[in-house]
C-alpha cells in the first residue's frame, strides 16, 4: 500500500510531463504559425516585385526611376549585382 505523500508524488510528477508536453505544443504552433507569416511576406516581395518589374518592362514606369529606387534600397554587394549597381564604398571594406 502506498502512503499519501507517495500518491501526491507521483501525480505531480505526471502533472509536470503533462505541463512539458503542454508547452512542447504550444511551442510548435507558434513555430507553425511564425513559418506561415515568413512565407506570405515572403509571398507578397515576390508578387510586388513581379507587378514593379512588369511595369518597368512594358515601359509603364521609367527605368531611371525604377533604378533610383534599387539605388537608395539596397545596400547588400550581392543584392546590387543583380541589378548592375556599383558596390557602395561602405560594404566594400568588409561591411557586410
Amino acid at each position: 500500500m502506498t502512503t499519501i505523500e507517495e500518491r501526491i508524488a507521483k501525480l505531480e510528477a505526471k502533472l509536470k510531463q503533462e505541463k512539458a508536453k503542454k508547452q512542447q505544443i504550444e511551442a510548435r504552433k507558434r513555430s507553425i504559425e511564425a513559418k506561415k507569416k515568413r512565407s506570405a511576406d515572403t509571398r507578397r516581395k515576390i508578387l510586388v516585385g513581379a507587378a514593379i518589374l512588369a511595369k518597368v518592362e512594358r515601359g509603364e514606369w521609367p527605368h531611371d526611376k525604377f533604378m533610383a529606387l534599387m539605388e537608395a534600397a539596397l545596400t547588400r554587394a550581392d543584392d546590387r549585382a543583380l541589378f548592375d549597381l556599383p558596390v557602395r564604398p561602405e560594404n566594400s571594406q568588409g561591411g557586410q
